[in-house]
C-alpha cells in the first residue's frame, strides 16, 4: 500500500474500553511515523479536550493533525494551523433543543475543551466522566447568542430509538442541519456540510497528500463517510452495520489491537511485534 497518512478516530477505534491506547498499537504508530507517515486523530470530540489527554492516552508527541468537533475543526502540529468551519446558528440549536426537551435527554456543546449544557443531571455527568472531558452547566440563552460547531442530544441507549424518530419531525427552512448517531447514546447535529471527509480533504491538501494515500480507521456512522472517501477505509470488528458497508478492510475490534494489526500487515508489511 502507498500510504502517506493515517487518520484514526478516537473512541472505539483507537481507545481501548479502558480510555487508553494499547501498547502495541503505539509501537505500531510509531513505526509509521518514522517511515514518514502522517499520523493523526479524526473525531467527533473538539480539538482542545483531544489535546489535554494525549498523555492519558499514551500517543502525547505521535498526533501530526486532528480532525475535531465531527470535522468542523482541523489542527495540525506540523504546519502550526488551526481551522473552524460551519458553526450551528445559535437560534437554530434553540430550536433543536426545544423540539427534545420533554423527553428524557439532556444537550451538551464542546466548545475549547469543555462541554457545555443546560441542565446538570446524569447524562451530562457520565458523558463528562466518559470522555474525562470537564462540563459546566450554562445559561443557553446567553451561551446560544454565538454559534457553536454542533449540538450533542445525550440519552439512554435504550432512548435512542425514540430520539431518532423524534428527528424526523424537526424541521427548519430557514436553517439547515444534519444529524446522525455518534454512539450509543448521542445523537448529534450539525451543519450538513461538516463531514470528517471535509476536515481530512484539508489536512490532506495542506501536506500535498492525494485522498488515495490516506487509510482510515473508525467504526460507528460518524466514520461512514471518511470510510468511504478514504483510499484505504479500515472498520473495527465492533464497529456498526452501516459503516462497515463500506469498509475496504474489517480489522480486529478496539480491546484487541485491530489498528496495530492492519498497520503492521498491510503498511509497514512486517511481523506482529
Amino acid at each position: 500500500m502507498n500510504i502517506k497518512a493515517i487518520m484514526c478516530d478516537v473512541d472505539g477505534t483507537l481507545l481501548t474500553n479502558q480510555g487508553v491506547v494499547s501498547p502495541k498499537t503505539i509501537e505500531a504508530i510509531k513505526k509509521a511515523r518514522n517511515r514518514g507517515i502522517l499520523f493523526g486523530l479524526s473525531t467527533g470530540r473538539d480539538v482542545n479536550s483531544v489535546k489535554t489527554l494525549f498523555n492519558e492516552w499514551g500517543i502525547e508527541g505521535l498526533v501530526d493533525s486532528i480532525v475535531g468537533t465531527g470535522g468542523a475543526e482541523i489542527c495540525d502540529f506540523i504546519l502550526n494551523v488551526e481551522k473552524q468551519s460551519y458553526p450551528l446558528d445559535g437560534h437554530l440549536i434553540k430550536e433543536i433543543i426545544e423540539h427534545f426537551e420533554d423527553m428524557d435527554v439532556n444537550f451538551a456543546i464542546p466548545w475549547e475543551g469543555i462541554l457545555f449544557s443546560p441542565k446538570d443531571d446524569k447524562h451530562i455527568q457520565e458523558l463528562a466522566k466518559a470522555d474525562k472531558v470537564p462540563y459546566q452547566v450554562v445559561d443557553f440563552d446567553e451561551f446560544l447568542k454565538e454559534p457553536r460547531p454542533k449540538l450533542v442530544i445525550l440519552c439512554q441507549a435504550e432512548t435512542m430509538k425514540d430520539v431518532v424518530e423524534r428527528s424526523k419531525t424537526f424541521k427548519n427552512d430557514q436553517y439547515k442541519s444534519a444529524s446522525l448517531i455518534t454512539a450509543s447514546t448521542l445523537f448529534e447535529y450539525m451543519d450538513p456540510r461538516v463531514s470528517k471527509t471535509l476536515g481530512l480533504k484539508q489536512v490532506m491538501e495542506m501536506h500535498n497528500i492525494d485522498m488515495k494515500e490516506l487509510c482510515t480507521f473508525g467504526d460507528a456512522d460518524n466514520d461512514y463517510d471518511m470510510t468511504l472517501n478514504a483510499g484505504v477505509g479500515v472498520v473495527m470488528a465492533n464497529g456498526s452495520e452501516k459503516t462497515k458497508s463500506v469498509a475496504d478492510y474489517i480489522t480486529d475490534d478496539n480491546n484487541h489491537d485491530g489498528i496495530a494489526h492492519f498497520i503492521y500487515k498491510y503498511i509497514l508489511e512486517e511481523e506482529d511485534q
